[in-house]
């Protein structure tokens, strides 16, 4: 059993811009697909809907807990928490990570989400599993995202 789920992807755009898409609330939620509902500040929650077809009926809640320009973005959430009938505020969140680094021209970005090993044992596996799915996913959109200014 694993703790954590990383994913590293090498963008063209320069770091402010990806910097910009990340910590944006109103671009986060075009790559990430979720409405969010304000601008997002360090030791607050940040809500808002889903967006992704078949998910729309589910609440996106996060805290954030940093906004360290232009290197380090996180929050901590409850992962895979898509079932409007269970109260998920009593267990441990995980802490989703995006780390930014030079990468030639453009960006590095590394997205750990780890905590994995306090999830209920009964929830833990299929949260790793669609955890895992959603952050490959994520990273190819923030990548078209952002590289699509490169692009012109």
């Amino acid at each position: 059993m694993t703790d954590r789920i990383e994913r590293t992807i090498d963008l063209r755009a320069p770091m402010d811009r990806v910097w910009r898409a990340l910590t944006d609330y109103r671009e986060f939620g075009q790559w990430f697909r979720v409405a969010v509902d304000r601008p997002f500040v360090v030791g607050e929650p940040a809500t808002g809907r889903i967006t992704h077809e078949g998910f729309e009926h589910v609440r996106w809640n996060v805290r954030i807990v940093a906004m360290e320009e232009p290197r380090r973005f996180a929050f901590t959430w409850h992962p895979y928490a898509i079932d409007p009938a269970v109260d998920y505020s009593q267990e441990e969140p995980t802490l989703v990570e995006f780390r930014l680094e030079p990468a030639g021209t453009g960006t590095r970005l590394t997205v750990t989400e780890s905590g994995f090993d306090r999830i209920p044992a009964h929830r833990r596996d299929e949260a790793i599993r669609m955890n895992s799915g959603g952050w490959s996913a994520q990273v190819e959109n923030i990548r078209a995202h952002v590289d699509a200014d490169v692009d012109g």
